[in-house]
């Protein structure tokens, strides 16, 4: 390990390595986490998730020796511990965790995300599958051995994640940041080498042309998930709104045949069914803001939904074009009026997680890897701005 360790800080001091991943939307979120899925196998636990341009970076590069220094746009300040007594709290607790299960110190991480702070979108674990990533290409570069795959760093993620919050993390938000793209996950616990199965709903022609029929909005307020994950998931293990769940799975399952079919109308109208179910049973979801902005999308014949769980964040819409071209026009015009409320300047993103710069001491850099599933193209009809976060 104390080898290892040094390898690895001779690398970090003559090159600095940074990785992206991408954030996610999604329906079906909550049926992921463990406690609810593993009982209720049978039922082909869904959530579909739809990968975002909106790209978190992670940069690591040298720092003090024995020491980590974390440091990330958003947040004021930065938080620094020395090894073997890393805080594994939030809101930086699982970029430590990473740092100590990879054994390396001397490193300063920096995180910077294109999407805003705390909006539902999956921000903080695309920063931990980007931070995996580069811990992982150190180890192989320093041993000689073979860098994590797309497996091994999801899970990775996950566990890091699931063990800090208590138990109470899902995997939707990492599978994401993973193999990118538009997905239909299946999670069966049961089997820990490989507890999920993946399908990809579209295709490079699908994803632009699911880019001109889906909005993605901020509602201006942060959010925090873990709590509100929490309550839902008690209500389920006591049984007051398991069969609604169940329903609502349904619909999800619905809507990933509707969305594979290219039958938008259809997409829209399953995430209509699930977010009516959901109105019932994870009210705490929604605030003025954001039921505000489902109630138009739906009168414009369109599904939305908030993203991750709620409670703020953000939501998003999808519907046949021309009610999209419609939806714009009245969600711009609602978000005017919200303080930080925003449509956000964004697209499906094929490429899962990759490194994107390897720079030495001297300023040279290496070339960015290539990743799965390709690249996106912006719809001509996305005409707004990507404000500063």
């Amino acid at each position: 390990m104390i080898s290892a360790r040094r390898a690895i800080r001779g690398l970090i001091e003559e090159r600095t390595l940074r990785a992206s991943a991408p954030c996610r939307i999604d329906a079906g979120g909550t049926w992921d986490i463990k406690a609810m899925a593993l009982p209720f196998e049978a039922a082909e636990p869904t959530t579909v998730n739809i990968a975002l341009d909106l790209r978190t970076s992670v940069t690591v590069s040298a720092h003090r020796e024995g020491l980590v220094k974390i440091t990330s746009r958003g947040f004021e300040g930065e938080v620094e511990a020395p090894s073997g007594r890393f805080p594994l709290r939030p809101p930086f607790g699982a970029y430590f965790a990473a740092a100590a299960h990879f054994g390396v110190d001397g490193i300063h991480i920096h995180i910077d995300s294109a999407s805003p702070v705390k909006s539902a979108l999956g921000g903080s674990s695309a920063a931990l599958v980007a931070l995996i990533r580069v811990l992982g290409e150190l180890a192989r570069r320093a041993s000689g051995g073979g860098a994590p795959g797309r497996q091994e760093i999801l899970l990775l993620a996950y566990h890091l994640e699931d063990a800090l919050q208590g138990g109470c993390g899902g995997m939707q938000d990492q599978a994401a940041a993973v193999f990118g793209g538009v997905s239909e996950w299946r999670w069966a616990y049961s089997r820990p080498a490989r507890p999920f199965t993946r399908k990809r709903l579209l295709d490079g022609p699908g994803r632009r042309a699911l880019n001109r029929r889906m909005l993605v909005a901020f509602s201006g307020q942060e959010h925090v998930s873990v709590a509100t994950n929490r309550k839902w998931v008690e209500d389920f293990l006591e049984g007051t709104t398991r069969d609604a769940w169940l329903e609502a799975n349904r619909a999800v399952s619905d809507f990933a045949r509707a969305i594979e079919g290219r039958d938008w109308a259809e997409a829209a109208r399953h995430l209509r069914r699930e977010m009516g179910v959901r109105r019932g049973i994870t009210p705490e979801a929604l605030i003025p803001e954001t039921e505000a902005l489902i109630d138009e999308a739906e009168a414009c014949a369109c599904g939305a939904r908030f993203a991750g769980a709620g409670a703020g964040g953000s939501l998003w819409a999808i519907g046949p074009e021309e009610a999209i071209d419609r939806l714009r026009i009245a969600w711009r015009v609602r978000l005017a009026g919200i303080p930080g409320g925003q449509l956000l300047d964004c697209v499906a993103d094929g490429r899962g997680v990759r490194i994107e710069t390897v720079r030495d001491k001297d300023g040279r850099g290496d070339s960015a890897e290539r990743s799965d599933g390709g690249g996106q193209v912006r719809p001509s009809s996305a005409i707004v701005s990507r404000k500063t976060r």
